[in-house]
């Protein structure tokens, strides 16, 4: 990880950042070209940021040299009535997680993701979960961050990580 990045928590200012993450996450193949109203026009993607932030969402923003945002990772409670395509419960937030391009496979997405299991564990969480397409690279990632498949959907898995 470059000792260059920074990182802080997401504040409520930090929607349409988290809104550009979450097109990131969406375009994640390379050459991802899907523009962000048809990304965000989804409810399986507007979801993560609708309202950001509300009581009980929490995440977090990565910050290059300069102090311009690169990453965040984030997660919602989404109820049983609209939820997201990670849904294993009540009770269970589930993460999304975007980085820009140029920053992949430099330990960004990594520290995200250990900044935001350690404050699900402090809110009391006894889980995480997210979704994630099957041939995405990430999910070597958050196989070795401890997360393991527990739903498979078409070309789509949903992994669970447990956090006590």
């Amino acid at each position: 990880m470059p000792s260059a990045i920074s990182y802080r928590a997401a504040v409520p200012a930090d929607g349409a950042f988290l809104a550009d993450m979450v097109v990131e996450a969406a375009n994640w193949r390379r050459g991802g070209v899907r523009p962000r109203h048809e990304v965000m026009a989804g409810a399986e993607h507007s979801r993560f940021v609708s309202g950001w932030m509300r009581p009980g969402d929490a995440g977090f923003v990565a910050l290059d040299p300069q102090g311009h945002p690169i990453g965040a990772a984030w997660y919602r409670m989404l109820p049983r009535s609209d939820p997201g395509f990670a849904y294993v419960g009540t009770g269970v937030p589930e993460l999304i997680i975007g980085v820009r391009p140029i920053w992949r496979a430099h330990g960004v997405g990594r520290e995200l993701l250990h900044r935001l299991c350690d404050q699900a564990r402090a809110q009391g969480f006894a889980r995480l979960s997210l979704s994630v397409e099957r041939d995405n690279f990430a999910r070597t990632l958050y196989r070795s961050e401890g997360f393991a498949v527990t739903q498979s959907g078409i070309g789509r898995d949903t992994m669970v990580k447990r956090l006590r």
